[in-house]
């Protein structure tokens, strides 16, 4: 029987997939899709032991999963804990992780099954050319292009680059963000100055990233999402926690974030509809004509694997969603 690419993806990004046969899934093609999305650690740990018999799956693409398996926990591994040995004695700063590298021992049950590109971090606008200055001893020196993804300054080693954040609501909602500092958790594996967003925080952040860059983006982040979403169960971490649905929609009106977390849950609900039901309540009241514009517009094709593009007058549509 054949598989679709989008239920191939739903049973081998889940934490306790079910189990069945995928020898009718349509591997040629989902095996690059899911390494160029960041869904191939998870996909091959489920496939060599969560599947019996690797679920039918061709040793081919078994094969080339794990090798991206295995190089996503050696890749993470040494990132992170070069980025300890270079903040760990840091003292009397607030500077906040967010992100993969803040999601990869929270949200996921192996810190190898969520790969970190990069580390991104929030800080307050006087702290960015000081923390730069501080990574400058340990190596990390400043990229030479001009900072993409809304970062305000890059840098990096050569191996591992940190974007650096601020006024990431826009500087007339600066009172928002330093809301964002004073909730935040200490991330104390990494010394007394490091921090992780609190768990609306973090929704809202993931849905303010997911705005930013138009919704094309690595499918991995709505995984980041689900879990964030769900309460991370998996898990027993700061985020382990039901989302304070009142909240997070006092907090996304504030930031002039209720179009993204709208555009962002209902791709979410699409992309797993065990889910929709229980995201209903946290979906913003959007008039019917904003919202049958974002689905026509942005969660039909980010739902469809391949089929996100550009739209016309994309930039203003970003703009409509990130409220800056």
């Amino acid at each position: 029987m054949a598989i679709s690419l989008i239920d191939t993806f739903r049973v081998l990004a889940s934490f306790d997939p079910p189990r069945g046969s995928l020898r009718g899934a349509p591997w040629e093609a989902y095996v690059d899709w899911a390494i160029a999305q960041g869904l191939a650690p998870l996909a091959s740990y489920n496939l060599e032991y969560r599947l019996a018999g690797g679920a039918d799956a061709p040793e081919w693409a078994r094969d080339r999963l794990l090798s991206i398996y295995s190089g996503s926990v050696n890749d993470n591994v040494m990132k992170l804990v070069n980025f300890k040995r270079c903040v760990d004695e840091l003292e009397g700063r607030q500077l906040l992780i967010m992100g993969g590298a803040a999601f990869a021992d929270t949200l996921y049950p192996h810190v190898g099954f969520r790969p970190v590109l990069e580390i991104s971090m929030l800080l307050r606008r006087m702290d960015v050319d000081a923390f730069a200055g501080y990574l400058a001893q340990h190596q990390f020196r400043p990229e030479p292009d001009e900072p993409a993804h809304g970062a305000v300054k890059v840098v990096s080693d050569g191996r591992t680059p940190i974007f650096l954040y601020a006024d990431v609501l826009g500087a007339e909602r600066r009172t928002e963000v330093q809301g964002i500092f004073e909730r935040a958790k200490p991330m104390r594996m990494y010394g007394p100055s490091i921090f992780r967003p609190d768990l609306e925080d973090a929704v809202l952040l993931v849905c303010l990233e997911q705005a930013r860059e138009g919704y094309q983006m690595p499918w991995l982040s709505y995984l980041d999402l689900r879990e964030l979403m769900t309460g991370a169960t998996s898990m027993g971490s700061v985020y382990s926690r039901p989302v304070n649905v009142a909240i997070l929609l006092e907090r996304a009106k504030a930031w002039r974030l209720e179009r993204a977390l709208y555009t962002s849950l209902s791709i979410l609900a699409r992309l797993f509809p065990s889910m929709a039901e229980s995201l209903k309540p946290a979906l913003p009241p959007l008039r019917r004509a904003t919202r049958e514009l974002l689905e026509r517009l942005v969660v039909v094709p980010a739902s469809e694997p391949g089929k996100m593009s550009h739209v016309r007058g994309s930039e203003r549509l970003r703009r409509l969603l990130t409220g800056q």
